[in-house]
């Protein structure tokens, strides 16, 4: 276990926690945890490139705990009314349609090779933006002067974007696959 992992997993554990805060209305501290969390991902990317600490292991630790972390703050915030329900059942179900993705290319191929797309990069970016934006405006009263809901269409146009272009992916690398066989 090396330290990038050790730091991605704490960003995992911090998941429970981060929507404790949020249930129970400490969302300051819920939007400085978010914070945390977005600093250790940039820390662990850091220490696991230099320092050859790059693994398996972390490779899937560090995007699980990302995703767990964004997804479970869309659903918890979502449930609080602090998102819409249509940009929540989106978030979510794009991210389980990349992981069944994912699987099936995996199962389908026996390559476990996978580059985030782009448009996904951005996505995520703009997940993050969001839930930041949502959370300092309840937690530490930050006006958002309407900025939230343009990062709600953003993320809701971004997702379905990001959502097609891993089904073409998908379709094209399993219609491969079985052309091969």
């Amino acid at each position: 276990m090396s330290i990038a992992n050790l730091i991605s997993l704490a960003r995992l554990l911090a998941v429970p926690i981060a929507i404790w805060f949020v249930v129970n209305d400490a969302l300051a501290a819920a939007f400085w945890l978010f914070v945390a969390a977005g600093l250790s991902d940039a820390v662990d990317g850091y220490i696991a490139k230099r320092f050859n600490q790059r693994s398996a292991l972390g490779a899937l630790l560090d995007p699980i705990a990302d995703k767990a972390l964004l997804v479970s703050l869309f659903v918890t915030l979502g449930l609080a009314n602090q998102l819409p329900n249509w940009l929540v059942i989106l978030v979510v179900f794009r991210d389980l349609l990349i992981i069944g993705g994912f699987l099936l290319t995996v199962v389908a191929t026996q390559r476990m090779q996978f580059e985030p797309l782009w448009i996904s990069k951005v996505n995520t970016a703009l997940q993050i933006l969001l839930i930041a934006l949502v959370l300092a405006r309840l937690g530490l009263g930050v006006a958002d002067h309407g900025l939230a809901m343009l990062l709600i269409y953003a993320v809701g146009v971004t997702t379905v974007l990001s959502g097609a272009g891993y089904l073409v992916r998908w379709v094209r690398s399993l219609a491969g696959a079985e052309l091969g066989s």
